[in-house]
């Protein structure tokens, strides 16, 4: 049964430029998930920080143009808006660039996060913001104040540890990851396992969370939702790149399982709009409800006849 209040989201992290080799965009994985909930009826805000410069305005500029709640990104006049030199492949996939230090570096605690994320419903938050100590301790006193913690793993070499990871997994609600991140965590537990379904169980326990997510790029995705396992096994379509994707899919999967839709509608749904934003250029492409459901109809009954 679908809850009958507007949900309310705050997004914790980076927003910033991503430069391509021929244009810019603006993103940040934070930034990409509260656009794709709003698109999706959510409340969403962003707790972030940009530099007193025209980049940092035109994040403003772009959030306000997309009805975000921009109260909460900070302004530094000692460090700038940051920006992440993009390198796209011959696959589509992206490599990143990512400037230091940069405004979102260093989101400073103050009581009017404490109250904002106690009264939102759910709080999502990467590991990247976390290699700096200053936006890492603010987001390791707000995490306590959630109700709902949902934690985008996201590896970025070189900027993240072990401890902080272990420290971010028990605290958060909802894990998701990817089939790479899900074998490198795995293997800094220590765990004894091979198999996906195993390796996902053993997070689980270790971390005490009975909800874990990991994708598989093109071939869908794997969700553990209350002991049981769920299956997608993606929608293929021509990639223009990959960009945001990953952060589309986490809004909407997110987004429908706190709606209260079937953990199983949800992954279809949510591996439905990645792979629709992977099919477009830039990471947060306009995809209406129309739009997703018209594509899945397709995807079903090409496979029904096949």
């Amino acid at each position: 049964m679908e809850k009958k209040y507007a949900l309310s989201a705050v997004s914790y992290g980076e927003v910033l430029f991503d430069l391509f080799p021929t244009h810019k965009k603006i993103g940040g994985a934070p930034l990409n998930v509260a656009i794709r909930m709003k698109s999706l009826g959510v409340q969403s805000k962003i707790i972030s920080k940009i530099g007193l410069d025209q980049e940092g305005q035109e994040i403003i500029d772009y959030l306000q143009s997309k009805e975000i709640d921009t109260n909460y990104i900070q302004k530094s006049k000692d460090y700038r808006t940051g920006v992440v030199h993009v390198m796209i492949n011959e696959k589509g996939n992206a490599s990143y660039d990512i400037a230091y230090p940069s405004a979102w570096d260093k989101i400073e605690q103050d009581e009017d996060l404490l109250s904002l994320v106690s009264n939102t419903d759910v709080l999502i938050f990467g590991s990247l913001i976390c290699r700096d100590e200053v936006s890492r301790n603010t987001l390791f006193t707000i995490i306590h104040h959630s109700n709902y913690s949902v934690f985008d793993v996201n590896l970025r070499q070189p900027y993240y540890t072990k401890e902080n990871l272990i420290e971010l997994m028990k605290a958060s609600d909802f894990i998701k990851l990817n089939d790479e991140e899900l074998l490198e965590i795995s293997q800094m537990l220590n765990s004894p396992f091979h198999s996906f379904e195993q390796n996902i169980r053993f997070i689980a326990s270790q971390m005490g969370t009975s909800q874990i997510c990991v994708t598989k790029g093109a071939f869908g995705a794997v969700l553990f939702y209350n002991d049981k396992f769920y299956y997608n096994s993606g929608y293929f379509i021509k990639v223009a790149d990959t960009v945001g994707a990953g952060d589309s899919f986490l809004a909407s999967l997110v987004t429908k399982i706190l709606r209260g839709d079937s953990p199983q509608k949800a992954l279809n749904f949510a591996c439905a709009i990645g792979a629709l934003v992977a099919s477009k250029e830039g990471a947060n492409p306009e995809i209406s409800e129309k739009e997703i459901k018209k594509f899945m109809m397709l995807k079903e009954f090409k496979n029904s006849v096949q």
